[in-house]
């Protein structure tokens, strides 16, 4: 798909419309519009087909499309019948399965394990079209309808996060790594972008695939050379096993320092290779630059809009990767520990592309990734050793000094994007470290200053978590005192460009640790020192791949192996959250 009269004003310009031609194909009939008779690869989702950089499925078939590979594309097939998973035939090299975007069973269920009735990535809304384990339902699927057919290949977070041994909060157990369970051949873990290109090529070449870094498989004999983990019933038997598998599989994640692993599952092996490499500058630049059309398939728009275009279709991803190692969020183990930035002038130019669209008005939603104000910058020994062993970049006391943080480029990014022709208004909607902007004495204040004078949307976001020094040791989070110096920061900058705009802050409730003398604490905290009502929290769900559903399940502390508290009662978990959202009289700001 070719972008339209590029070098128009846009007052001028022709904007872009697209048709079915302009998408992968999700039906026959496309397919021998293009004058396919076959796919080589087929990738089946548990979003819709929305064509966006945001969307890794959707990444996925345009590299695969860019490498010169016949895509179709399947989102959210009906489980009980072939009418959607044979649509387009059996694929000639593989099928590409992936739950989608969140982990299916996140996606389904609230922290207290309710149904969830809406759903952003289903048009309409309504969450009636996703499994609960869409990876292992998707893949029976496959088997029940295409009976010795081409292997089937796992990718995404779902499939990244459970990939070993792993606790599962809904059916509150220790399940097998996924390939097992689902009975895939391959998964690619990780983001993942090398190793997708090199095992498509294995694959069509008829090569042996088993050596590729950043895939998984399968095998009936230990690879020696690779770290050996405690077998699937050691950590069924002893949780201080789990404990030290976690570890292995944590501190194994590194392109440059990570060595591959091997677990005994039964009368098998699962065997992990070591990371694929990451994506340079110019690689990351190049995947920004696939022809997305940032829209809905018309196949599935007819049912409806999807709610995430609403934020992702103007939006700009600047960076993968995150070092700030939060003990609940499985980011570092999925997109790495390492940031990956794209150039400035793509970037811009990518703002710039956004004027080709009828319906963009100007704004920005976001510009940023994992965490907004880590573009620009990273750790010399990291970029040349890797990632630290059981050292963290930064944690409940300090930043690593190591760690020069720097926000000069980011800066200048902004600066830059506000420029662009036809933006009124850029905004920073992704996650922002408050503790970085203090930490960085030379532009943290300068950085803060534009981000109040242009990029806040009446808001900003920013996540203490919680007050508690227990709590937050055990979420990796930074001290409270580091949060009071912020917003005093944030509100004389506030009063100096004469705004009034606020800080919303994440809390969460019923982490491992957190009794209900600790939640009456953050509110006295919130009401005293900030000076307000929290309006939301969220109550913690132990997902896969994070030390925090690591302690959840042990109730131990995986740095002391000592018994911690652990609340397990939804009831109970549900009145934490109380106690911090429950509506208390201000008077001028004060608690009266």
């Amino acid at each position: 798909m070719s972008r339209r009269n590029k070098n128009k004003q846009p007052a001028q310009k022709e904007t872009c419309t697209f048709s079915q031609k302009d998408f992968l194909p999700t039906t026959r009939e496309e397919m021998y519009a293009l004058g396919w008779d076959y796919c080589d690869v087929i990738l089946v989702s548990g979003d819709a087909y929305i064509d966006s950089p945001f969307i890794g499925v959707a990444m996925v078939g345009r590299m695969l499309e860019r490498m010169g590979y016949k895509v179709g594309m399947i989102g959210q097939p009906d489980i009980n019948s072939d009418v959607d998973i044979s649509r387009l035939g059996e694929p000639k090299l593989y099928w590409g399965v992936s739950g989608g975007s969140v982990d299916s069973m996140v996606s389904n269920y609230t922290a207290t394990k309710k149904f969830r009735n809406s759903d952003d990535y289903t048009p309409g809304g309504k969450n009636d079209k996703r499994p609960d384990r869409a990876l292992s339902v998707y893949c029976n699927l496959i088997r029940r309808y295409h009976k010795d057919t081409a292997p089937i290949v796992l990718g995404g977070i779902e499939a990244s996060l459970r990939r070993v041994t792993h606790y599962d909060y809904w059916v509150n157990k220790l399940k097998k790594p996924i390939l097992f369970d689902s009975k895939a051949d391959i998964l690619i873990y990780g983001m993942g972008e090398i190793a997708l290109e090199e095992l498509t090529h294995a694959i069509a070449c008829g090569d042996d695939y088993r050596d590729i870094r950043g895939v998984c498989y399968i095998s009936k004999e230990p690879n020696e050379n690779h770290h050996q983990l405690p077998s699937h019933q050691e950590c069924l038997d002893d949780k201080e096993k789990y404990i030290d598998l976690f570890d292995l599989f944590y501190d194994n994640n590194d392109p440059i320092s990570a060595k591959g692993l091997c677990q005994p599952v039964d009368n098998r092996f699962l065997i992990q290779n070591p990371p694929c490499d990451y994506l340079n500058e110019a690689e990351m630049d190049a995947n920004s630059n696939l022809p997305f059309t940032r829209e809905l398939h018309p196949y599935y728009a007819k049912d409806g809009k999807v709610k995430c275009l609403e934020t992702i279709k103007f939006s700009i991803m600047t960076h993968h990767g995150c070092w700030g190692e939060c003990n609940f969020c499985a980011i570092g183990v999925h997109q790495g520990r390492k940031i990956r930035t794209r150039s400035e002038e793509n970037i811009l130019a990518e703002a710039k592309e956004f004027n080709k669209y009828k319906d963009y008005k100007g704004v920005i939603s976001d510009v940023g990734g994992p965490t907004a104000n880590m573009y620009g910058y990273e750790c010399d020994k990291k970029l040349k050793k890797g990632t630290c062993d059981h050292m963290r970049c930064v944690d409940a006391e300090r930043l690593c000094p190591v760690m020069k943080v720097d926000h000069s480029r980011n800066i200048n990014l902004l600066r830059k994007v506000r420029e662009v022709e036809g933006v009124r208004h850029a905004f920073v909607a992704s996650g922002v470290r408050y503790d970085l902007i203090t930490e960085d004495k030379k532009h943290g204040y300068e950085y803060l200053k534009e981000m109040v004078k242009h990029h806040i949307s009446g808001q900003m976001k920013v996540a203490p978590e919680h007050t508690e020094q227990h709590v937050l040791e055990l979420m990796g989070k930074p001290g409270k005192q580091t949060l009071v110096d912020f917003k005093k920061l944030y509100d004389r900058l506030n009063k100096e460009e004469g705004k009034n705009q606020f800080l919303t802050y994440y809390l969460i409730a019923a982490h491992p640790g957190c009794e209900e003398k600790d939640m009456h604490e953050l509110k006295r905290f919130t009401q005293d020192e900030l000076h307000m009502n929290p309006e939301q929290a969220q109550v913690f769900t132990p997902t896969p791949g994070t030390y925090s559903a690591v302690m959840y399940y042990t109730e131990m502390d995986p740095k002391t192996r000592k018994k911690i508290f652990v609340e397990k009662d939804t009831m109970r978990k549900e009145k934490q959250k109380q106690i911090v959202v429950k509506k208390d009289k201000f008077c001028n700001g004060f608690a009266s």
